[in-house]
């Protein structure tokens, strides 16, 4: 399925992506600080520990995409022009008044609510424990307002994701998507300032989500996905053997077309008829920790191994020859 992209934010966009085969339709998000209530939220959360939060800091509402108004005007357009699920997105991770504009999502029509939590920490003054409670609040807070399903996508910046996940579900999250794709700043060293920086995934990026998919497979209630790096029908095959029910593209698509989609689906069903799986389920998680036949793989042995196993020029250069040890001189 199509995430979340500049091809969602037009009608058309929406209808090409329809008809190139996408299951559902992620929504660019309503970010929290785009709201009247949002930046209040913001400015109340951590204004009186950082004073220099103001107004100048929240981005204009250029560069926030649309207006509250303008996209639920938005959505309810997209949910007449296609057939497939219009998912909408809410970015933020304050609780408070902003989240409202989830029934009002509802109301126009969504079929469900991406929830990206988008948390990036910075102050030593805010504790692991209290940064996940919020979330916790927060998606209850949703789940209390709405009635459609709620996802939930996350950065992989969690130092026990296992328990947080399972967290997130009994919160409400009806599914899980890993991981989003924090944009990292470059460093400019003869303007000595942080550049913004932009470019599209790669299927290295896909590794990271594999594993932490195949721990979480059938571990946690919710529903998995997987979100960056899937860009070959064998990116598909491998994010859902190793658990994933819901795989999101966009940097392909915005790379190659939206006729990659159809390539994905097309590639990966081949692939799946072509190994014997009767049906998706069947192959889903095959090599998760619950189901490996070798859970070593999952684990820090693994990191062990690899290192040991690598042998490039250099660390040949460094080996010594077999019987060398006994030459050396006693």
């Amino acid at each position: 399925m199509a995430g979340a992209s500049p091809l969602s934010a037009s009608v058309d966009g929406a209808r090409r992506l329809e008809q190139a085969g996408s299951s559902a339709i992620v929504l660019p998000s309503l970010f929290e600080e785009g709201t009247r209530h949002g930046a209040a939220a913001v400015r109340s959360f951590y204004g009186d520990r950082d004073p220099s939060l103001d107004v100048p800091t929240i981005p204009a509402a250029t560069a926030l995409g649309l207006s509250p108004h303008e996209y639920l005007t938005h959505l309810g357009k997209v949910k007449k022009a296609v057939k497939v699920p219009v998912i909408a997105s809410l970015n933020g991770t304050c609780p408070g008044p902003w989240i409202s504009y989830a029934t009002s999502m509802e109301k126009e029509g969504a079929d469900a609510i991406e929830l990206n939590l988008y948390h990036f920490p910075t102050e030593s003054w805010d504790p692991a424990q209290a940064a996940e409670l919020r979330m916790f609040d927060l998606i209850r807070s949703v789940k209390s307002a709405v009635k459609i399903p709620i996802a939930v996508k996350l950065s992989p910046f969690y130092t026990s994701l296992p328990h947080f996940a399972r967290g997130l579900g009994e919160a409400g999250a009806g599914a899980i998507l890993i991981f989003n794709r924090f944009y990292q700043a470059d460093v400019d060293p003869e303007r000595l300032m942080a550049i913004r920086t932009l470019e599209f995934s790669t299927s290295s990026e896909l590794l990271l989500r594999l594993r932490w998919l195949g721990v979480l497979y059938g571990k946690v209630g919710s529903s998995l996905g997987v979100t960056g790096g899937v860009h070959t029908p064998i990116d598909a095959v491998k994010a859902i053997l190793s658990g994933a029910q819901i795989v999101q593209v966009v940097s392909a698509i915005l790379e190659r077309g939206v006729g990659v989609l159809s390539d994905l689906r097309r590639g990966a069903e081949e692939w799946f008829r072509g190994h014997g799986y009767s049906s998706l389920e069947a192959a889903r998680g095959k090599v998760s920790l619950l189901r490996a036949p070798d859970p070593r793989a999952f684990e820090r042995r693994n990191y062990i191994y690899n290192l040991d196993s690598w042998f490039g020029p250099v660390a040949e250069s460094m080996r010594e020859p077999a019987g060398a040890e006994a030459e050396k001189p006693r």
